[in-house]
């Protein structure tokens, strides 16, 4: 993969001025929403030098919990800076789905303000030092996967959005000059979260934007496919796919590829 060998090549070239100690590093950030207070974490890998592409990350509805920041550190290993958001609120974070319904809900039921907390994460991570603002991507997962199509139907300052095994709410008509992004979609063909009515609207208003989309189906793969700790104990159509997860990475990978080094 470019990117990898990229910047591992960068890596070398730079290993005498590299610290033997160059780990990932780890750096919470507070920021507000309102009279909210939030507070997500900026990871990069200091055995890479100079401005870098920087990816947001978005979590599932369970909040800023440790699946959503092992998504941003392996990012970070890859060379990029990532930021994972924090969009419930600093705290925020359970393994009860009727609490992360509700906090889902309450973020969710203004379009304008889920937007909002979303470009605030998004402000987090331009203002890095390290991170080259002209080259921006977000992922999500879940409730995530959702938060960034919204930011691309919105117009957030980004070359591309990917949503793993998210809602995949239907662009408006009134968003479609908006959307400038390049989206990628890892969707699991037997997630029942998603009816096909749903997925057909969301091809649909894609198309009808001209939008730079695509879409990839796992066959028998389920809700939260990409997650290791989903095992289906409290619900059985939300269980982990390790093949389903290993491609639908590989050929994120790729986008980033094509989204940061055309």
């Amino acid at each position: 993969m470019r990117t990898y060998a990229k910047w591992m090549g960068v890596a070398l070239a730079l290993l005498w001025s590299v610290p033997a100690w160059a780990v990932v590093q780890e750096q919470e950030v507070p920021y507000k929403d309102g009279d909210t207070g939030l507070a997500g974490y900026l990871v990069w890998d200091d055995a890479f030098s100079g401005k870098r592409p920087g990816v947001l990350v978005v979590h599932e509805w369970w909040g800023l919990n440790s699946y959503a920041k092992s998504r941003a550190r392996q990012l970070a290993r890859m060379g990029y800076i990532a930021f994972a958001a924090d969009m419930y609120g600093e705290g925020h974070v359970t393994e009860h789905a009727k609490e992360a319904k509700g906090w889902m809900q309450q973020v969710t039921a203004n379009v304008e303000g889920w937007r909002r907390r979303a470009d605030l994460a998004l402000e987090q991570l331009k203002a890095a030092p390290q991170v080259d603002t002209t080259r921006l991507a977000a992922v999500g997962y879940c409730f995530g996967g959702g938060t960034v199509m919204q930011m691309a139907y919105g117009g957030s300052d980004l070359l591309g959005v990917a949503s793993f095994h998210g809602p995949l709410p239907p662009a408006e008509k009134k968003d479609y000059a908006k959307i400038k992004a390049k989206i990628f979609v890892a969707h699991g063909d037997a997630d029942t979260f998603v009816p096909l009515e749903r997925l057909e609207a969301f091809r649909i208003g894609l198309n009808e934007a001209g939008a730079d989309w695509q879409l990839l189906r796992y066959g028998g793969a389920v809700h939260s496919f990409t997650n290791p700790a989903a095992d289906g104990s409290w619900m059985p159509t939300v269980k982990y796919d390790a093949k389903a997860d290993h491609r639908s990475w590989a050929a994120f990978t790729h986008f980033l590829d094509e989204l940061f080094w055309p």
